[in-house]
């Protein structure tokens, strides 16, 4: 007779140690650390990399908000220290946003501010109706990558709060009765290389004066809010102190604080321009009378030698 084939194949197999079969458990585990791998699966760098921009973007957001921030040079005014005009690539200058926490701004600082109220903007930002222009300028111009706010301003510190300036001594701007050491000045070329002259401005404590190493083409304390202390611009508003030259790479280095103050040169003690010119007006006054008499005198000598003879 055929024996039936059994159903149970486990009958079939041979006897296997107990560690040997496996076990419900094992099973399970078996297949939960396939779960677990998937799960741990590493996601495509393509999915990553909006993440990556993201954090990028809030990190340098964050940095520039409350240590450092890129600016874009958008004016000739700071020539040739700093470079920028309409329509072409500015310089790119990293502004030091701490170091006013600790010390005060100084003469030869170059700073960022906000202008006051009473100051006109020296740029016109074009307006777009489109919202996401709008949307990346602001983006460009919160990273440095376009052009600032038109309130935003970059100068030179010529004077702090408590000193007198004023303009000029051969040319020169003079604080306190001292005209300044200003290396840095340049000269617009078809301007001509002049200063403009103003009358005495004691700065409001609290405040300083500032005006453009472009010396003749600067809309600076000088003539914004129609000069005097009007001009002077308010501690408060300082952004930053300028620190390097960022873009482009061949502009890449330091941006000079040279103190005008520490080399500047007392005036000689002089009077008035009314009283400097009385020696002429006395000196022509007295040139008749003593011609004159000299020629009265000559002639009386020449009449006693003759009688003589």
């Amino acid at each position: 007779m055929v024996e039936p084939v059994s159903q149970n194949t486990s009958e079939d197999e041979p006897d296997r140690p107990d560690e040997e079969r496996p076990t419900r458990a094992s099973r399970r585990g078996r297949s939960g650390s396939k779960k677990f791998g998937k799960v741990n699966k590493k996601r495509s760098f393509w999915k990553e990399l909006p993440i990556l921009i993201v954090v990028a973007l809030v990190l340098t957001i964050l940095i520039q908000q409350f240590l450092a921030k890129v600016y874009m040079i958008p004016s000739g005014s700071m020539e040739t220290t700093l470079h920028g005009c309409a329509g072409c690539t500015g310089d790119r200058i990293l502004v030091d946003r701490i170091t006013y926490d600790f010390t005060d701004p100084g003469p030869g600082d170059v700073v960022v501010f906000k202008g006051p109220p009473a100051w006109a903007g020296e740029i016109e930002t074009p307006e777009s109706s489109n919202i996401f222009v709008t949307g990346f300028r602001a983006l460009g111009s919160l990273i440095g990558f376009a052009p600032p706010d038109e309130r935003d301003f970059v100068k030179r510190i010529i004077a702090v709060g408590g000193q007198t300036v004023q303009c000029c001594d051969n040319n020169r701007v003079v604080v306190d009765g001292k005209a300044l050491d200003e290396p840095y000045i340049h000269w617009e070329e078809g301007l001509p290389p002049t200063q403009k002259t103003f009358d005495p401005v004691k700065v409001p404590a609290g405040y300083v004066w500032v005006m453009g190493d472009n010396r003749n083409n600067s809309s600076d304390s000088r003539f914004q809010g129609g000069g005097g202390v009007n001009g002077a611009v308010p501690v408060d508003n300082i952004i930053g102190k300028a620190r390097v030259i960022v873009l482009p790479p061949g502009r890449w280095g330091g941006v000079s604080d040279h103190n005008p103050q520490a080399n500047a040169q007392p005036l000689a003690l002089g009077a008035p321009a009314w009283q400097q010119g009385l020696p002429l007006g006395v000196g022509i006054a007295a040139a008749w009378p003593v011609v004159f008499l000299g020629r009265r005198m000559s002639s009386g000598v020449r009449k006693a030698v003759d009688r003589r003879r």
